[in-house]
């Protein structure tokens, strides 16, 4: 029989002792590495190179570049705690998920042809997926990656976004130029309204409102929450692309739109019903991504001609920095 030294059962013993006493000392509590928060970070999806550009959104140095795995990186999604990064691929038909700690690709998800653009439902559990070649949208569970299931919708989905209580999302169909309205619930289109032609991204504005363009024209359309009706439009300008909120001093929200054929962000305010020009900004070649800072105060431009980000200052209009991106930059998403 082995019999373990005394040293050894003295210390074994005295282990299990402490183990199981409440007030154990410090040094032996179990200890949970929680990794610091990053800070907050410009992401550029270039469909041309099939990556993503990271930027620091505070300094506005590069951080660094991620490649897809896949092919014609279009538009992105960023979690709430900004630990994952979910990219649509065009060519691909798939979804990249990205580890925005490790800056690398660690899955990808196949969810239908041509899958174009991509949003978070308000718990963060779920991915919708609007797939053009397919005129479906596929659900994605953010912890399986697993898809749950698919949405019958419009021709040729272009826009995703949710309501902010989260009973509805609201997908664009440039092949119907429309806006369906589908029950997050039952997962059934229970309205389609129609807004123009070649209606594509969307975005919900701070009072609820559902904003998009119609980039096959030349204006913006603003959809009201509860009744789900077109209540107001406004020209800004042949091809505008998307559209982000943020303040001019005291003025806004008000609305930023990239027209692309324009070069410039046009910036609208009033009441959704009855538009005006606030502010206009001259921009680089081929506006088309658009994003805002929490606060209102910085604008991120991505130029799909010009190859770079702009930030702009919405008190005074000017270009604080310029970083060069990837190629045919589209989408521009800051993590908080």
């Amino acid at each position: 029989m082995n019999v373990l030294p005394r040293s050894l059962t003295l210390a074994a013993s005295l282990i299990v002792g402490l183990s199981g006493c409440a007030d154990r000392p410090d040094w032996l509590q179990p200890i949970n590495y929680e990794p610091p928060p990053l800070p907050p970070r410009i992401y550029v999806a270039n469909e041309s190179t099939n990556d993503v550009s990271v930027i620091d959104a505070t300094t506005f140095q590069p951080v660094g570049t991620i490649a897809t795995k896949n092919h014609s990186t279009h538009d992105l999604a960023i979690s709430r705690d900004g630990r994952r990064l979910y990219a649509t691929n065009l060519a691909s038909g798939r979804i990249s998920v990205i580890d925005t700690r490790k800056l690398e690709t660690i899955a990808s998800i196949y969810t239908g042809e041509r899958c174009h653009v991509v949003a978070l439902t308000n718990d963060n559990n779920q991915l919708w997926v609007a797939n053009i070649g397919e005129n479906t949208i596929s659900i994605i569970d953010t912890t399986t990656f697993r898809i749950l299931g698919t949405i019958p919708v419009g021709k040729g989905p272009t826009g995703l976004a949710f309501s902010h209580d989260g009973r509805f999302a609201y997908v664009s169909s440039q092949g119907d130029k429309s806006v369906g309205v589908i029950d997050t619930s039952t997962h059934q289109v229970v309205k389609t309204i129609p807004v123009g032609a070649n209606p594509h991204f969307l975005v919900v504005s701070r009072d609820g409102h559902v904003w998009g363009v119609n980039t096959g024209e030349n204006d913006v359309y603003v959809l009201d929450p509860e009744t789900h009706e077109k209540v107001g439009t406004f020209v800004v300008g042949d091809k505008p692309q998307q559209i982000a909120f943020g303040y001019k001093g005291t003025q806004g929200p008000l609305a930023y739109v990239t027209v692309g054929s324009q070069n410039k962000v046009v910036g609208l305010g009033g009441d959704p019903k009855n538009l005006k020009i606030v502010d206009e900004i001259a921009v680089g070649e081929g506006p088309n991504g658009i994003w805002s800072n929490p606060e209102g105060t910085r604008l991120f431009v991505a130029h799909d001609k010009g190859n770079e980000i702009r930030v702009i200052d919405t008190g005074t209009g000017q270009t604080l920095a310029t970083v060069p991106v990837g190629r045919k930059p589209i989408r521009v998403v800051v993590s908080r």
